[in-house]
């Protein structure tokens, strides 16, 4: 089984690279590195990083160092976090990857950029109202569809191993933003209308499929209104599949297709660089419907579905991956990424007993999340678990 641990590369650069990968190897055991390569805005607290302990990640920021003849004329290009100054992580960490033997990733987030949704609002989903969601980028948008493309082929002169492709898809309406605020109920129905997309673009895609896209976007806003209106109605519970005489569900399987196809042509352009595409599903099976998740598509067209084991139990962990093999998705094609921190793991054994899960399932990647965010016993809890 492979193993890495996820990283930022401030971990990197503020330990040095001998202690960061020394950790990795010594502590955890681990055979490789998962970097961020762009990321999404947060606050942090970083245990035992030497120079802080809080830390606040910039919105949208990439951690390697672009080539501007690559982005030239493009209004969508990775701006590098001012966290890494005239460096560059990927470099850096490619070099000494490579000294030690171990296998470098690189952790993409793609379409959850605020910074590029702000700076660029056509490019970021619209809701049936056609208000945009600054905080991400919609996926069927031909210029986010050459951002994502660019990206990977930018990565791939690191040697990077495999692109961990998160956020390749639609969002909901809470996701990412600070000091959100709903201070009415609008129910679970109505939350998820506000999340669907109904800019030109994913319009056109639905219209290609023969589904009436300006009629589902006037009964969306006609059932928003309702319920935004009245309490009893935002409680109610809907059938959306019902919704528009069944036009709101192919509507939804249209801005599945478009997942789909773009995850297709992400892996080809992977793999035309000698690199794998995990496709990361971070909510589970029966969770992504409507953020455009089509697992046996994406199964299809990615080279690997990863998700989050964050589990108590191994039994729990185990479910996880049996739910994924429900929808098309076998073990055998998946990463699982586990929590060794006391939130999820009261001991060494606790993990050994997920980590022996996995391997009785025929998962053939194991991932740990995360480097910096936990204490230095954590990484000896992976090493102890995995030598187990």
């Amino acid at each position: 089984m492979e193993s890495s641990v996820l990283a930022f590369a401030t971990d990197l650069l503020d330990e040095g690279a001998d202690a960061f990968f020394g950790n990795l190897t010594d502590r955890a055991g681990v055979g490789g590195a998962t970097l961020a390569s762009v990321y999404h805005e947060a606050r942090d607290v970083f245990p035992h990083n030497p120079h802080r302990v809080i830390r606040y990640l910039e919105p949208g920021a990439a951690y390697f160092r672009p080539d501007p003849a690559r982005w030239a004329g493009r209004r969508l290009r990775p701006t590098p976090s001012t966290a890494i100054g005239d460096r560059d992580p990927f470099a850096e960490a490619a070099t000494e990857a490579r000294r030690r033997g171990l296998k470098l990733h690189a952790w993409t987030v793609f379409c959850h950029n605020d910074r590029l949704g702000f700076e660029h609002p056509d490019c970021a989903p619209a809701n049936a109202f056609g208000d945009r969601q600054l905080t991400d980028l919609c996926p069927a948008h031909p210029e986010v569809r050459a951002y994502a493309a660019t990206l990977v082929a930018e990565l791939a002169r690191y040697g990077v191993d495999a692109i961990r492709a998160e956020s390749l898809h639609f969002h909901g309406l809470r996701h990412g933003y600070h000091h959100e605020r709903y201070f009415e109920e609008l129910g679970p129905v109505a939350e998820a209308l506000l999340g669907v997309c109904f800019c030109a673009h994913c319009r056109a895609a639905a219209d290609r499929a023969g589904v009436p896209a300006e009629e589902v976007a006037a009964a969306v806003r006609a059932e928003l209104r309702r319920r935004l209106a009245d309490e009893a109605a935002a409680a109610a519970p809907a059938a959306l599949d019902e919704l528009a005489d069944g036009a709101f569900a192919a509507y939804v399987d249209a801005s599945a297709a478009t997942v789909s196809s773009l995850t297709a042509e992400l892996a080809e352009q992977a793999r035309h660089h000698g690199m794998r595409l995990s496709f990361m599903d971070g909510g589970g099976p029966g969770r992504g419907w409507l953020a455009g998740i089509d697992l046996p598509a994406l199964a299809g067209a990615a080279d690997q579905i990863e998700t989050l084991g964050y589990a108590k139990t191994p039994e729990a962990v185990r479910e996880k991956v049996a739910a994924f093999a429900l929808h098309g998705v076998r073990p055998q094609e998946m990463a699982v990424i586990l929590r060794p921190t006391a939130s999820d793991c009261d001991g060494p054994a606790d993990l050994a007993a997920k980590i022996a899960v996995l391997r009785e399932l025929g998962v053939p990647e194991v991932e740990f999340y995360h480097y910096g965010l936990m204490r230095l016993s954590s990484l000896d809890r992976i090493g102890a678990a995995l030598a187990g």
